[in-house]
């Protein structure tokens, strides 16, 4: 299984908070040579780059549903070659997985960010966007929220995609295998008001969806995308 990683170039935090639990002992450090530390009597938890490397931690326990909040600054300047991830994974070939990546670029260039889901080990639904704000100027919240009838990824409270169950329609859906990473239950969808602004989001910020990649519309478009 791959761990929430920080990727190598200048110096970059990030901040997870436990909400009833603690990382003392919930999580464990999988790599970073003291780069990543448990803080605050265990209700935080760091991670920091260097210009030596990075740093990771896993959740000792996988869990099924939860909403996962990650205080985030990212690298400044050049950074190319710079990775900031965190992620849910399970193990195996037909594995389930949700993806939150933020990709480095060269100065003056902005950062891309990635998401994507699997389910029963099919992926290739990525949809990226560029932010509004400048994300190495301070820390912002990244979301994801998972529950049976929603993933739902959002940025500082604001929705930037919904993937909805459509399992009845013939969608796989990651829904019946526990993850790792530090969650608790919650069962949330949008409002209304809610939905409007990611659509705003869409339209002004998203760069790339795979429901609209000529490549793959050659080939037929995924189910879901021809669904409302």
């Amino acid at each position: 299984m791959r761990t929430v990683a920080l990727g190598i170039v200048a110096m970059a935090c990030l901040v997870a908070v436990a909400r009833g639990g603690n990382f003392f002992q919930d999580s464990e450090m999988t790599w970073g040579d003291g780069r990543g530390k448990v803080v605050d009597g265990g209700r935080g938890l760091d991670l920091t780059l260097d210009k030596t490397s990075g740093s990771g931690f896993q959740s000792k326990t996988e869990y099924l549903f939860g909403k996962i909040d990650m205080q985030i600054k990212l690298v400044p300047g050049n950074s190319a070659g710079t990775v900031t991830t965190f992620y849910l994974s399970s193990q195996g070939a037909a594995h389930d997985e949700i993806d939150f990546e933020f990709l480095g670029n060269v100065t003056g260039e902005p950062y891309t960010l990635h998401t994507n889901v699997f389910a029963k080990g099919q992926g290739q639904r990525e949809q990226q966007f560029r932010l509004w704000f400048d994300p190495t100027k301070a820390f912002h919240t990244y979301s994801i929220i998972w529950n049976p009838q929603h993933v739902i990824f959002a940025v500082d409270g604001t929705a930037i995609r919904d993937f909805k169950n459509h399992e009845a329609r013939g969608v796989s859906f990651p829904k019946s295998q526990p993850m790792r990473l530090y969650a608790s239950w919650w069962n949330q969808e949008l409002s209304g008001m809610g939905y409007r602004r990611m659509r705003w989001v869409q339209r002004k910020f998203m760069i790339y969806n795979y429901c609209t990649d000529p490549k793959r519309v050659a080939q037929g478009l995924p189910a879901e995308c021809k669904l409302r």
